[in-house]
């Protein structure tokens, strides 16, 4: 539970990258700080069916447009809020997140192609080389809203939970 002598500053949004690691840090950090995890590409599964099949029967513009929603009522809460890799396209999104704690996962083109399950991914299905343009193309705009940002390639996650905990109780 969150020490009563140092408030928590919630929320506290993960972004990065398609396989980073983003749902299972903030599923532990969530649990370590003992509040309320929320996944925006979970809510957008939850609520309209899998996100496959939302891109291949409605297309990537409408999928964003859920996704936005799901942000916005993810950033009202006091949560570890994990973002889908491309959420941060958004302008909007933009905007909000720079009025609260972002940490940025990192990980290398390698080490997500081992682990990732690209049935589920509709940007990397057809083509697993779309990773590294995608990446490369989102960084700038990862680097430029985060706070901090953590390598997941090849830490142990726990390893990387205990920082972002030191992290977040952090004084103002």
């Amino acid at each position: 539970m969150p020490d009563a002598e140092t408030p928590l500053r919630l929320p506290v949004v993960l972004i990065g990258p398609m396989g980073s690691g983003k749902s299972r840090v903030g599923k532990q950090l969530a649990k370590r700080l003992g509040v309320r995890f929320i996944d925006t590409d979970n809510v957008v599964s939850a609520e309209h069916g899998p996100i496959a099949a939302i891109f291949d029967e409605h297309g990537e513009p409408h999928f964003r447009a859920l996704e936005r929603a799901a942000v916005v009522a993810a950033l009202a809460e006091p949560a570890i809020v994990s973002l889908g890799g491309g959420a941060v396209l958004d302008t909007d999104t933009q905007a909000d997140l720079l009025a609260v704690r972002v940490v940025l996962l990192t990980v290398t083109e390698e080490a997500v192609l081992a682990r990732a399950n690209l049935d589920k991914r509709p940007l990397l299905r057809d083509d697993p080389g779309a990773w590294a343009r995608i990446a490369t193309a989102r960084r700038p705009i990862y680097e430029r809203l985060a706070d901090v940002d953590f390598d997941t390639s090849h830490r142990p996650i726990s390893g990387i939970v205990d920082e972002l905990v030191a992290w977040v109780k952090e004084p103002a």
